[in-house]
């Protein structure tokens, strides 16, 4: 039986700076979501929040056009099939993931959603994190843009956060020296038990680049997940031909103006490069990448966290966390009323 009204949270307007208070809106409206020809009704269970939104929220020119003012905020999500219409090759009860957005309910063109098989040693959030745009990101940043070789000193910012702790577990896996730098000492104690790394860096302590330069020296490859400061001190302490993989910036996504680099001469005298990536660009190596993650699931080499914010009311303030440090690994929100078992 279909519930009379669902929920859905639209950008309500554009932030300068930090996300506050006004910029969602909760709206309540009226069930009127009904299947169409190829098309299917899914429960959203699960949404996932990543840094990359704060950069869809601001009118400007980037890889996808940004939200508009009004439009259900969009997200990438996993949800159950509840109803479907004629002509869908889906059937009710198989799980789903795509672009799903802030709501409880939605109807999508079945081209627009993937039926999910969990792989064994993996659960269904691993498709928002190892097995998902999440975990294909640290594997085509590392290995085709970053280039990653056996024996290379490979560092890691935001190394605690999904992508970067991911990044740091292929680095090892691939026989890099994998150093991590996080805002924690209980995030750098994870990263170096449960994660595996050589060596994690508080970048808040206040002895942070003296014990970098005496424990790291130089590296050959930094996946970048923070701009600004550390990237900065990062462009001093490259090897010759050292790779810079420009993953994200989470450092500047609030700032109206990003602080610029002084350190980027050295690029030219240790003949080093500096490249940002979009995943969406390398699509064709996705059944590479999930393979190769799910292998590391099934035979346990990938250690995981996933932060998990129970409410869709939530979400607007959730987002907040991946800017102030304040999850570990996979920050999720729960929607209302899902009950555990249904995934």
């Amino acid at each position: 039986m279909s519930p009379s009204q669902y929920t859905r949270i639209v950008l309500a307007e554009r932030p300068k700076a930090e996300i506050t208070p006004t910029t969602f809106r909760r709206e309540t409206v009226p069930f009127d979501l009904k299947p169409g020809n190829g098309q299917v009704l899914i429960q959203i269970h699960y949404l996932s929040l990543d840094p990359a939104m704060r950069g869809w929220l601001n009118d400007r020119r980037s890889y996808v056009p940004p939200v508009q003012i009004g439009e259900t905020m969009r997200a990438s999500g996993l949800g159950v099939v509840v109803d479907v219409g004629e002509g869908s090759t889906l059937a009710r009860g198989d799980l789903v993931s795509g672009t799903l957005g802030w709501r409880d309910y939605v109807v999508l063109d079945e081209k627009h959603v993937q039926k999910l098989v969990v792989p064994e040693g993996a659960e269904p959030l691993d498709f928002l994190g190892a097995l998902g745009w999440t975990g294909f990101t640290a594997f085509v940043g590392l290995l085709e843009v970053g280039k990653l070789q056996p024996g290379d000193k490979l560092v890691v910012s935001g190394a605690a956060g999904a992508t970067g702790s991911i990044a740091c577990q292929i680095g090892k896996r691939q026989g890099a020296q994998v150093y991590a730098i996080a805002g924690s000492n209980e995030k750098c104690d994870w990263l170096e038990k449960e994660a595996g790394v050589d060596k994690a860096f508080n970048y808040k302590s206040p002895t942070f680049f003296s014990d970098f330069k005496t424990s790291v020296g130089y590296f050959d490859v930094f996946f970048d997940n923070v701009g600004g400061e550390i990237l900065d001190f990062l462009l001093t302490r490259m090897n010759k031909n050292a790779r810079i993989v420009l993953c994200g910036a989470i450092s500047d996504y609030n700032s109206s103006q990003p602080r610029g680099l002084t350190g980027y001469l050295n690029l030219i005298s240790q003949r080093a490069k500096i490249e940002g990536f979009i995943v969406f660009d390398y699509v064709d190596r996705f059944p590479a990448g999930v393979e190769y993650l799910a292998a590391m699931l099934k035979d346990g080499s990938l250690k995981r966290k996933f932060h998990v914010v129970k409410g869709l009311e939530e979400a607007p303030q959730a987002l907040t966390m991946l800017f102030n440090g304040g999850n570990t690994g996979k920050l999720v929100v729960k929607v209302n009323g899902v009950r555990e078992a249904r995934l």
